[in-house]
C-alpha cells in the first residue's frame, strides 16, 4: 500500500513528458529487445509500419506496443508474407490503441487461404523430393522435376512442376 501511495504522488508530480520518457524506448533498446537492426526499423517507419515519436533532440522514441507490431511484422516474413501483404494488413488496425485478439483473429481469418496455398505449395514440394532425394538425380528419366527440352517453358518462369502449374 505504501508503494502504491508513493507512486501515484511521483506519477502526479511528473510531467507526462517525463512519463513518457520513462517508457518509450529508444531505437537501440527497440532493436535490442525485438532483435531487429536499427536500419530495418527505420526502414519500417518511413513505410508507416510503425510509429515514433521526436525528442526535441529529434531522437526516435517508441512506445511498447511497438514492440508487439514488431514481432506480428518479423513473424509475417517468416511465413513467407511480403511487406506489401504485411502493410495492408497493419493498416486496418487501429492506431489509438493497441490491437485486440479479434483484430489480429480478423487478420489471420484473411491470410488463411494464402496460407493454405503456401503449405500445399510446400506438401508438393516435400512430396516430389521424396522420390529423387537418394538418387542424386542420376536417374533423369524417372525425375518428377526434369525438364528435358525446356518443354514447359510456355507455363511461366521457376519451377512449374513444383508450383503445380
Amino acid at each position: 500500500m505504501l508503494f502504491t501511495d508513493s507512486f501515484h504522488k511521483l506519477k502526479s508530480t511528473l510531467s507526462q513528458g517525463m512519463l513518457a520518457a520513462m517508457t518509450e524506448l529508444t531505437i537501440g533498446e527497440l532493436s535490442e529487445r525485438s532483435g531487429i537492426a536499427t536500419s530495418a526499423i527505420r526502414y519500417y517507419e518511413d513505410r508507416g509500419l510503425v510509429r515514433s515519436r521526436r525528442t526535441t533532440g529529434n531522437q526516435r522514441r517508441y512506445e511498447r506496443p511497438v514492440l508487439r507490431r514488431l514481432a506480428f511484422i518479423r513473424t509475417a516474413q517468416r511465413v513467407g508474407l511480403s511487406l506489401e501483404e504485411i502493410e495492408d494488413a497493419l493498416a486496418t488496425l487501429p492506431s489509438n490503441r493497441t490491437p485486440t485478439k479479434a483484430d489480429w483473429s480478423r487478420l489471420s481469418r484473411g491470410w488463411r487461404p494464402r496460407l493454405d496455398a503456401q503449405i500445399a505449395q510446400l506438401e508438393r514440394l516435400r512430396d516430389t523430393l521424396d522420390s529423387c532425394i537418394g538418387c542424386g538425380c542420376l536417374s533423369l528419366k524417372r525425375c518428377n522435376l526434369s525438364n528435358p527440352g525446356d518443354l514447359v517453358a510456355d507455363r511461366g518462369p521457376g519451377p512449374v512442376f513444383l508450383e503445380g502449374r
